[in-house]
């Protein structure tokens, strides 16, 4: 195989996928009716450890940024064929309503790993997953990478586009065209404007215009065309990024006329990055403040559709809601609350070991009114002041404990919509973090009223 030039794509893989939304994919117009949205991913945590799945994740969202995961973010499903595990899947909504996952046959981060095939899942509902198979794209010495797929009505086919190195030896878009992912028509060129692109991302009919983002060097850039025919975008947005940045994921509001582009990182790996634009044509992009959007932890190449409210419910039902919760600081809003040594601080995303970031809150010790956090990685230690800093302790039974380990949640000091909690026996006391480390005290000002405000979610 022909090395692939961009050194990124030797460190870690992020690639794309795409949003299938319902009135800009060709989607049957009562798909119009959707009012949730349902994610794909797998999963690496910074250093390869734990954290680490190269199966099918799920997650779920009602407004398209914070995002819950299920099945307590473990897999669905894993493939068995192949290399035995998945990278950057891809949920597409058929022409008939249900569902297709497609995704990269590749476990790991052997960016030399040469497959002619994807990995293809049909589903009704994104419950139960059959008919699983690969599919064979190609017959060249190369991968194929990030696939997706879009409805081509003027076709009356499904396209299938991926990234390969062909004879020109650099990555381009390839597509082939199929109506039942089974077979698949000869690969064609889709998008080469002359340098290595991976990580190709579709929206298809905004106004009349088709629109394929990828990852370029370390960039996510934006082409478009009048037609979906092979070769005929051009390129025309200006690149954004947040460090190395891949895997572009459009996902239209569907409550407004806004647009989010996700972005994966791998420097660190795995963090998601987000901006918004309320014009596709115009081709700029303005960051999102972290504030707005929780990725699902230790997720990566992320691929989103919508969904209706029903099936979001019966998602829900089935693999259920996490165990277990995340809080992410108001006012850095990159840093969540993690126990390091057993002391309680706010540290960057990705946190390692990530379950260090992750706490059980039950019923308060001393108060059921109130609530404590239990370590999930130290699940017989507590969240508990002591000369009013926090530390992560075990339980030992006595008063003082419970009453040092209890707090009552309110709304936010700085934002209603967020969350504050005050302590149990120093009412006069709020959590809040100073140099990142998190203590009790009394709260007076708006600085003050930020570190002690935190965003409760998963």
């Amino acid at each position: 195989m022909t090395p692939n030039p961009d050194p990124s794509r030797r460190l870690f893989l992020g690639a794309a996928a795409s949003v299938p939304l319902a009135l800009t994919l060709g989607a049957p117009a009562a798909h119009a009716a959707d009012s949730a949205y349902v994610m794909g991913y797998f999963t690496e945590s910074t250093k390869l450890g734990d954290g680490t799945d190269y199966g099918l994740h799920l997650a779920v969202s009602t407004d398209g940024l914070r995002w819950m995961p299920l099945n307590q973010n473990n897999p669905v499903v894993t493939p068995t064929e192949g290399a035995g595990g998945l990278r950057d899947p891809f949920i597409l909504r058929k022409q008939d309503g249900t569902f297709v996952v497609l995704a990269t046959d590749l476990k790991g981060t052997d960016w030399n790993y040469v497959s002619q095939y994807v990995h293809v899942w049909n589903s009704t509902d994104l419950r139960t997953f059959t008919g699983y198979h690969r599919l064979k794209l190609h017959d060249m010495n190369t991968h194929s990478w990030a696939p997706e797929a879009f409805w081509d009505a003027s076709r009356g086919q499904y396209a299938l586009i991926y990234s390969a190195v062909n004879s020109s030896g650099h990555n381009v878009i390839m597509v082939n065209y199929t109506t039942d992912f089974v077979t698949a028509s000869a690969p064609q060129v889709f998008f080469d404007p002359g340098y290595d692109v991976i990580d190709g991302d579709m929206a298809v009919g905004v106004n009349g215009v088709n629109y394929l983002y990828f990852k370029k060097d370390q960039t996510l850039v934006g082409a478009r065309s009048n037609s979906l025919h092979p070769g005929s975008f051009t390129v025309f947005s200006t690149g954004v990024a947040h460090g190395g940045t891949e895997a572009p994921t459009l996902v239209k509001s569907l409550t407004s006329n806004t647009w989010w582009l996700w972005g994966d990182t791998y420097t660190p790996n795995g963090v998601f990055y987000a901006w918004q634009s309320t014009n596709l044509a115009a081709g700029t992009w303005t960051a999102l403040d972290q504030k707005t959007y929780t990725q699902p932890v230790n997720s990566k190449h992320c691929g989103v559709t919508t969904i209706t409210s029903a099936q979001y419910a019966n998602l829900v039902a089935t693999w259920g809601a996490p165990a277990w919760n995340r809080l992410k600081s108001y006012n850095f809003p990159a840093r969540y609350l993690r126990h390091s040594d057993y002391v309680a601080r706010i540290d960057e995303y990705p946190v390692e070991p990530y379950k260090d970031s992750q706490w059980t809150l039950v019923p308060g010790l001393a108060d059921s009114a109130g609530v404590s956090f239990r370590s999930v990685n130290y699940p017989t230690r507590y969240l508990r002041h002591y000369d009013y800093q926090l530390r992560l302790d075990v339980n030992d039974g006595t008063s003082t404990f419970a009453g040092d380990a209890t707090f009552y949640r309110t709304a936010g000091l700085a934002d209603a919509g967020w969350s504050s909690f005050r302590s149990y026996n120093n009412p006069t006391r709020y959590l809040r973090h100073a140099n990142y480390v998190l203590r009790i005290d009394p709260i007076s000002t708006a600085t003050e009223q930020q570190d002690a405000t935190f965003f409760v979610g998963y």
